[in-house]
């Protein structure tokens, strides 16, 4: 069962769900709430290795895949600041990660679940917003320890660009919607995934500054 707005406003109310900062009336739908877009983004540019071989992933491969590690890494990507008048020009077939300004925590207990999904004025563009990873699982944004007001993580976004028109991207823009659904049975566990403690992006170092890695 899809949450109305009056369900979502009273989940928001007793606690049931989190979302901060809560977006403005303005973002809201019968069914749904818009995110926006947060100020740093990540491309992939993967250099070449000194050995002239092709760089690639195995993500089933031997040993440990950790894509947290590639996203942390100067020779596989980029970080990207948003220019806060101009924006960022996300080219035809071009391909980013992004964040939610918003923090959302589910928990377990209020057997909610949700959904991100684009919106339909940026689908018409080409641009999408998830490469088949829509889901946000019941119990997202738990970090082990932490007290209950501190919990929750931004969503990130997989934003992708299919149309033959290059498209500016700006911060703060309505990026995504947010779909909560109920979920019939409390879960056994709560969703504890590579990304279950996942923070915005850090933004990329100024010329002439030490590098800075994203905090784990």
């Amino acid at each position: 069962m899809i949450l109305s707005d009056r369900e979502i406003e009273a989940a928001l109310e007793h606690g049931f769900i989190k979302i901060h900062p809560v977006p403005d009336r303005a973002l809201w739908t019968s069914t749904a709430i818009d995110l926006t877009l947060d100020a740093t983004l990540l491309k992939w540019t993967p250099k070449p290795a000194k050995t002239g071989a092709r760089q690639q992933i195995r993500p089933n491969g031997p040993g440990e895949f950790n894509i947290k590690d590639l996203m942390d890494d100067p020779s596989w990507a980029t970080k990207i600041q948003i220019d806060p008048r101009n924006g960022y020009e996300l080219e035809t077939n071009a391909f980013i990660l992004g964040y939610t300004k918003e923090i959302v925590y589910l928990p377990n207990r209020s057997r909610l679940a949700a959904r991100v999904e684009g919106k339909s004025s940026l689908a018409r563009l080409g641009i999408g917003v998830h490469v088949t990873a829509p889901t946000i699982h019941a119990g997202f944004g738990f970090k082990e320890g932490l007290p209950e007001k501190k919990l929750g993580s931004p969503i990130q976004l997989e934003i992708f660009n299919i149309s033959g028109l290059p498209v500016v991207l700006d911060v703060g823009m309505p990026i995504c919607q947010l779909i909560l659904e109920e979920v019939r049975e409390l879960p056994n566990k709560g969703y504890k995934g590579q990304f279950s403690d996942q923070t915005v992006f850090a933004p990329p170092p100024k010329p002439g500054s030490k590098s800075r890695q994203r905090p784990k």
